[in-house]
């Protein structure tokens, strides 16, 4: 899926940065039916979610100079068996995305899907 906003704001990065960039947003767009993706320039990052609120934010890709993440809105709440999740705010937790194999691995698929039944839940508890 061809997004010119997002393949201007990531061609600022080395090429292995945005090699993996790329790589973990075809991951997002496979798993995430219908997302929403902004690159919010101020921020630095590319934002996925299910609307314009913060509570439809699933997750977003944080390129640097130093490397990638991949955050999660309320990833304190998320299920973390592999412990891939790192930070100490109070309610994001981040992935640091260290290679195309853990790209690709399940571990960040269930994670995905995990924030996926973690929005429906958050939007069928709002709605109430």
């Amino acid at each position: 899926m061809k997004n010119e906003p997002v393949e201007s704001f990531l061609s600022q990065y080395n090429e292995p940065i945005t090699i993996q960039a790329f790589l973990l947003r075809e991951t997002l767009l496979a798993n995430l039916p219908d997302i929403i993706e902004q690159v919010d320039i101020p921020a630095r990052m590319i934002a996925y979610s299910y609307g314009r609120k913060y509570i439809e934010l699933l997750c977003v890709i944080i390129p640097s100079k130093k490397g990638l993440k991949l955050g999660f809105n309320r990833g304190i709440d998320l299920p973390d068996p592999d412990q891939l999740l790192e930070g100490t705010g109070k309610i994001s937790r981040y992935v640091n995305i260290t290679s195309e194999k853990q790209i690709k691995s399940l571990a960040i698929k269930k994670l995905i899907k995990a924030a996926l039944a973690a929005y429906k839940k958050r939007i069928k508890v709002s709605k109430k």
